[in-house]
């Protein structure tokens, strides 16, 4: 049977390109491994959705070209994706930074792609074994399927158990795409046992600012039986290095609360006055890094100074990541270098895209990845209805 494109992933983005396309026009099928759409979309935001973000700009994703994302970002924006919902009559609210969630259920964001797919005509088939993919004649072949236009919508390897995998890569291998390594990201850390102190106090979480290099976030930490995690270290997890230290900022203007405290309870010892702002097993174990034996009475201030620098850049060389199986998503991808960031097609391949996770961008954990699966999802879609035929 012959498409105007087919889709490979029924994903946000693989969705949201062929209801584009589909409205325009176009012909369009969707393939998909798994037995139902949109699995990443269900559990997303606790499972009421994170679709987007109100604070979505370029400055939010990662890519080897930072430039990449802002074309489609500018054309098809979070506001749209917003009015989407609204004409769908979805009820949202906002959360912390911008965040977007459904009020309900995350059910309501697929529902609403579903419906927007039918209405363009567009077919989907779930279950389906992709295998091989050919391209003879100026066409692309999958399986029985014969299309003019073929999209990568497969997303990355992140969250393996749910069906991911790398076929974005080996297709765009294939075809001559280089692929800028990929890599968990949005992911926690694991810690060595030099820092055993810490995982023993899983559970505990804090606000904190989280540093590495020149980057940082300001939100919650937790401490876990493995490592670190929390919305702060997700956040910086995208910039981490293997090898590289992090640090945590875990009591603002520290320096001045430790004096204070010498003042008001000289015979009380650092982990009462750090137990004044923070968790009782937070503070214990702190103070036991800092090591101070005595009561706060006899302490000197530049001692004081010492241990707010400590608790201004507690510092930890994490052993790794949590790997795919806990990233939320997969840095790295199709190298953007091989794309046109107006429509996401492949320069050198006529009628093949690369869109959503497969690519090489990668957002902030708070909606900004969704938005770019919507946004690069609408240019592919747009572009494969002005190509047609």
């Amino acid at each position: 049977m012959e498409y105007d494109a087919i889709i490979l992933g029924a994903g946000g983005a693989g969705l949201m390109a062929a209801a584009t396309a589909g409205q325009a026009g176009a012909r369009v099928l969707v393939l998909d491994h798994a037995d139902k759409p949109g699995k990443k979309i269900l559990i997303s935001g606790g499972g009421r959705c994170n679709f987007t973000n109100t604070g979505a700009e370029a400055r939010c994703f990662l890519s080897e070209n930072p430039h990449f994302v802002k074309s489609a970002l500018s054309r098809y924006s979070q506001w749209d994706f917003l009015a989407l919902v609204e004409r769908h009559k979805i009820a949202w609210h906002e959360k912390t930074l911008g965040q977007l969630f459904c009020d309900d259920s995350a059910r309501q964001i697929l529902a609403m792609l579903l419906a927007e797919c039918t209405r363009g005509g567009v077919e989907i088939r779930l279950s389906a074994q992709i295998g091989e993919v050919r391209h003879a004649d100026g066409r692309f072949h999958v399986g029985g399927a014969v299309a003019r236009q073929l999209v990568i919508a497969t997303g990355g390897p992140s969250i393996p158990k749910m069906g991911a995998s790398g076929k974005a890569y080996e297709i765009a291998r294939q075809f001559g795409l280089n692929v800028i390594p990929p890599r968990p990201a949005l992911v926690p850390f694991t810690l060595g046992e030099a820092d055993m102190l810490f995982r023993t106090i899983s559970g505990v979480a804090c606000p904190a600012v989280a540093r590495v290099g020149a980057v940082s976030f300001e939100e919650a930490v937790l401490f876990t039986h493995r490592g670190l995690s929390g919305p702060a270290i997700l956040q910086i997890s995208s910039y981490w290095s293997p090898g590289e230290a992090i640090s945590l900022s875990v009591l603002p203007g520290a320096a001045d609360k430790l004096k204070a405290a010498k003042r008001a309870m000289p015979r009380a010892h650092l982990k009462a006055a750090l137990a004044e702002h923070l968790a009782n097993r937070l503070a214990e174990a702190l103070a036991t890094r800092i090591a101070i034996p005595t009561e706060l009475g006899n302490v000197p201030d530049a001692e004081l100074e010492r241990a707010a620098d400590i608790l201004s850049n507690l510092t930890f060389r994490p052993s790794g990541t949590e790997g795919y199986a806990k990233a939320e998503v997969t840095a790295g991808g199709i190298d953007t270098a091989a794309l046109s960031s107006k429509t996401m097609a492949a320069q050198a391949v006529p009628g093949l895209y690369a869109i959503g996770e497969a690519v090489d961008v990668t957002g902030w954990l708070g909606g900004y990845n969704f938005q770019w699966a919507w946004s690069s999802g609408v240019a592919a879609g747009q572009a494969i209805a002005a190509s047609r035929g």
